[in-house]
């Protein structure tokens, strides 16, 4: 679990932006989108499908 304790001096937009900063790091916006509704098997196997294209294209490019 992500949390921020604001100093005592520190305002809330750098205290939230420290925060987003966090959670980003975590990777928690993926899964949570991963995990918004349900996905059939295959949304499943197209969306992995899609990923696999782009890794290869990713790897062919170096």
């Amino acid at each position: 679990m992500t949390q921020v304790i604001p100093g005592e001096n520190e305002g809330i937009e750098s205290a939230l932006r420290r925060f987003k900063r966090e959670v980003s790091k975590a990777g928690i916006f993926p899964d949570m989108r991963k995990h918004r509704h349900f996905e059939t098997p295959i949304e499943k196997r197209k969306r992995k499908e899609i990923a696999r294209h782009k890794q290869q294209r990713k790897r062919f490019r170096l």
